[in-house]
């Protein structure tokens, strides 16, 4: 169908802490449930999983940046 555009999901951040590490890069197709990244936060390594499938359309953080609750960390589209 003509005219269909995919909505844009914008990944948060669930934890204050660390990009420790990132698995993705833009224009990378990701499936739902795909390990993103991983955040740091209080010496715990908490995966970040696509929510969607989808191309990587912008990545908003890069490793060693610090992250607070709710701050963006890529778009899906």
């Amino acid at each position: 169908m003509k005219g269909l555009a995919m909505a844009q999901v914008v990944v948060e951040s669930e934890v204050t802490g660390t990009v420790w590490k990132i698995a993705v890069a833009g224009g990378d197709d990701v499936a739902e449930g795909d390990q993103l990244m991983i955040v740091e936060s209080m010496k715990m390594e908490i995966p970040v999983e696509a929510p969607i499938s989808g191309r990587i359309t912008l990545l908003h953080v890069a490793e060693g940046d610090t992250i607070n609750e709710g701050d963006p960390l890529l778009t899906i589209g």
